[in-house]
């Protein structure tokens, strides 16, 4: 290589009249010098090419393991915010392949399936409103309204997708080849001070539920509600949903709730919890991640932590307030507007993409979310870590745009050498055992609760669930605001 270099260089000598005082003229006019050129520089060409063959070639073979081990193990993602994006686009096709930057869109069954992306939670969330009653009557109305357009959704595309109930389901539907879609929700402020309304969701479907979002609800507090701590954790009637969750066999999702919420639910829950979109606190100290201390007792107890794609939970983004202003007014404006067609739709992105141009936020990239996935499994362990992205709701980032570029992440747990039984924990197996100690817990000791009908099959209605059939939905509520999780 040295001597190779050696010939470049003297070759650019003869070619260029480095350190030659003739002019450059006379010199290219030298067919010997330029054909001396010529072969040093086809050496070192060539020097570079036996150099970085390898390496490319090493890349392209860790690429396709990547790709074929993600199509498959089992993967799930627990928490997209799909439900409250759809309601925004009614006319929007999931079917269909989207590109984030012509509507903002994230997740779709193309792109799932071209990121190896077996099931989801898609997460039926509201943001913190009024708890007066026509305010809790309201939140009430539009989960329902997510609901049903879900169930619609699913039984408009019955070869595409099932609903899933159980831990069972997901690998079940898997096998057929299409997309186990699990149904959650974000934020209990849509139960108000009702608990009969947590049944009702169950029946709807919900397998999964949090206790607040950015601010302080009925249930418990926020990790970051700016007036601080409201119940010093879990409210009386918190606890209570803890009980109740624990009967029907839903999980337990702390994200967004503080970390006394966090410990009165590992106290309390009889079962394993759910964080179902976080990071860790001791890589980046958002009040939205959870220290390595109660990370560790949360494996200790069984559960999870999910982790988030979102750049400002993954490192340290400076606070860009022009832009946060301007999304802000942007945002109010687009949930006040009555046109909900595809076109408004894309009129409301390019209006976000122009802001974002005029006022660049730095965002995380690859390396950033494994260095916060890689701190996680150290301090929880393996068998306690998963995938929680926040698409459609935030999650995504330089190099991670929407799902279908999921084999990325298990490129990188290759590379630093993780087996593949490991990578299928951290990309299912793990949330389906939670999910099979949460169920598993409800069944056994609460057996007296009636099997539900198996309901449509075009609506996706699978096996296992228990309680009444889905109410139907009489009226259809006011469209959610778009989301920020």
């Amino acid at each position: 290589m040295r001597i190779r270099m050696h010939a470049f260089i003297m070759g650019c000598q003869i070619i260029f009249g480095f350190g030659y005082s003739r002019p450059l003229s006379q010199i290219m006019k030298t067919p010997l010098r330029l054909c001396l050129a010529a072969t040093a520089l086809l050496a070192f060409s060539g020097a570079l090419r036996a150099q970085t063959a390898p390496d490319d070639k090493a890349e392209q073979e860790l690429k396709a393991r990547a790709y074929a081990l993600q199509a498959k193990i089992f993967t799930i993602d627990t928490h997209e915010d799909v439900p409250s994006a759809m309601i925004r686009r009614p006319t929007w096709d999931i079917t269909q392949w989207h590109d984030r930057a012509t509507d903002n869109s994230q997740v779709d069954f193309p792109r799932m399936r071209e990121g190896g992306l077996k099931s989801a939670f898609y997460a039926v969330y509201l943001g913190q409103g009024p708890r007066d009653a026509a305010g809790l009557a309201n939140a009430r109305d539009r989960a329902l309204a997510m609901f049903m357009n879900q169930h619609e959704m699913l039984a408009k595309y019955p070869d595409q997708a099932e609903l899933a109930l159980t831990a069972d389901d997901g690998p079940r539907i898997m096998a057929t080849g299409k997309r186990a879609i699990y149904l959650s929700i974000e934020n209990g402020y849509v139960i108000g001070k009702d608990l009969t309304l947590i049944k009702t969701y169950y029946d709807m479907g919900c397998r999964m539920m949090s206790i607040a979002h950015f601010s302080n609800n009925d249930l418990g507090d926020s990790s970051t509600d700016p007036n601080g701590e409201e119940w010093h954790g879990l409210s009386p009637l918190g606890k209570q949903v803890v009980t109740e969750c624990n009967k029907l066999g839903i999980i337990l999702d702390g994200s967004h709730a503080n970390d006394t919420v966090v410990r009165d639910l590992l106290d309390l829950s009889k079962v394993p919890i759910m964080l179902s979109h976080s990071d860790c606190h001791d890589v980046w100290a958002s009040p939205r991640n959870v220290p390595d201390a109660l990370l560790k007792r949360l494996a200790d107890k069984g559960g999870t932590i999910q982790m988030n794609m979102y750049s400002a939970y993954i490192m340290d983004i400076p606070v860009n307030p022009e832009l946060n202003t301007k999304q802000a007014e942007l945002m109010a404006k687009q949930a006040a507007d009555p046109d909900k067609s595809d076109a408004a739709e894309a009129r409301h992105v390019e209006e976000i993409q122009k802001l974002r141009l005029q006022y660049p936020t730095k965002e995380a990239t690859l390396p950033d979310f494994m260095k916060q996935v890689f701190h996680a499994i150290q301090v929880a362990g393996i068998d306690h870590v998963g995938i929680g992205s926040d698409m459609d709701g935030g999650g995504g980032f330089t190099g991670m745009e929407d799902v279908s570029k999921y084999p990325m992440v298990t490129m990188e747990l290759l590379r630093a050498g993780y087996s593949e039984g490991d990578i299928a924990k951290i990309w299912g197996l793990n949330t389906l055992r939670v999910m099979r100690d949460v169920q598993d817990y409800a069944r056994k000791n609460f057996p007296v609760a009636p099997e539900a009908p198996r309901g449509r099959r075009g609506a996706g209605g699978g096996r296992g669930a228990r309680g009444a059939a889905a109410p139907a939905a009489s009226a259809a509520p006011a469209p959610a605001p778009a989301p920020a999780n």
